[in-house]
């Protein structure tokens, strides 16, 4: 049988949940704010994506930054915090500096040590990928960070997977799509990338048309899915 990712010579990450560890905000400032804080965290995280996705139905782009901020408005209003300015202004700088997950920055210099192009696709603006990169020290691992900013539209749509094909000047099939998101990976599935869906969680397919070529539940298995030599 054909090894399907024999012919893969780049990967492509979605970088919050997959590289960036979105609950780290929530855990830094869980004591502060008390009970609520796992249910702030999920609000913010739920509306961030909601608001994407609507705002790329109703044709109203506004870049990810204030998707961010008018999230977390909505969350700190829902559990009654509306009016906590530090731990708002706490919480967004949290969120510039994500902590990547631990096997992160293995897999990233094995794949550039075995000469695979390295990318982040992300809906974040150019800025915060910047901030989060560097605040991770992976600013030398990838070779390309994209954001949906050049395309005006966010994820799935498909120009957005289309954009990260033609920046990246190779043909589908030796793409590797990366995420922790199942409808991101149904997206990109659809489009017609193999996929890699990083299930930590171990939660159901998404019930989607595509799902992914494989199912993994860290990014630290991509290193004997491709036989990358250590």
């Amino acid at each position: 049988m054909t090894d399907p990712f024999c012919t893969v010579t780049a990967c492509v990450f979605d970088a919050y949940g997959t590289i960036f560890d979105v609950a780290a905000p929530g855990a830094r400032y869980s004591e502060r704010i008390g009970d609520k804080a796992a249910t702030l965290i999920k609000l913010w995280r739920d509306r961030q994506l909601q608001y994407t996705w609507l705002r790329s139905m109703m044709h109203r782009h506004s870049d990810f930054w204030s998707i961010t901020c008018d999230s977390l408005d909505y969350a700190l209003e829902a559990v009654g915090r509306q009016d906590d300015v530090e731990l708002r202004e706490d919480l967004l700088n949290a969120y510039r500096t994500l902590d990547p997950y631990s096997d992160a920055a293995l897999v990233l210099r094995l794949l550039k040590e075995n000469n695979y192009q390295r990318a982040i696709l992300s809906n974040a603006s150019p800025v915060m990928l910047s901030e989060a990169v560097v605040a991770a020290g992976l600013e030398d691992l990838f070779s390309s960070v994209l954001s949906v900013e050049a395309v005006g539209c966010y994820k799935p749509d498909p120009t957005v997977y289309r954009h990260a094909v033609q920046r990246l000047d190779i043909p589908p099939e030796r793409i590797l799509f990366v995420s922790a998101n199942g409808w991101d990976v149904a997206g990109a599935s659809a489009y017609g990338l193999r996929t890699v869906w990083i299930n930590r969680n171990k939660t159901p397919v998404e019930r989607l048309d595509n799902g992914p070529t494989v199912q993994l539940e860290s990014l630290s298995e991509l290193i004997s899915l491709l036989r990358l030599p250590r």
